[in-house]
């Protein structure tokens, strides 16, 4: 399974380039991390933006993603989202509004059907 990861706001490619650069530091996710483009949308005009893709499988890859990227974003000064897809759901992780980003990436990683999902 892959995870893919987006960004939003900020200086959305300085984040992206952040973020490859942090994923790629963690001994887990070594091999793992890779930029991709993202399918246009039909209301762009140009490019879609580069997407992070993450391949998660055994081993604990999935827990280090979410415990690297919850770091990630305790670290942002700017007001970034980060949108999360895996298991065909989807979650949108605001770094200053969410208290607790791990539960909510672990949740989608593990494709939780827990309520309130």
């Amino acid at each position: 399974m892959d995870a893919v990861i987006g960004i939003k706001g900020g200086d959305e490619i300085g984040e992206l380039t952040a973020l490859v650069g942090w994923l790629r530091t963690e001994r887990e996710l070594e091999g793992a991390v890779q930029v991709m483009r993202r399918d246009i949308a039909e209301t762009e005009l140009g490019s879609g933006l580069d997407v992070i893709s993450v391949a998660v499988g055994s081993g604990g890859v999935g827990a280090a993603l979410a415990q690297s990227l919850s770091a990630w974003l305790r670290t942002r000064r700017s007001d970034v989202k980060v949108t999360l897809t895996a298991n065909g759901r989807t979650v949108e992780v605001d770094a200053r509004r969410v208290s607790d980003p791990m539960a909510l990436i672990s949740r989608v990683l593990d494709g939780d059907d827990a309520p309130g999902n």
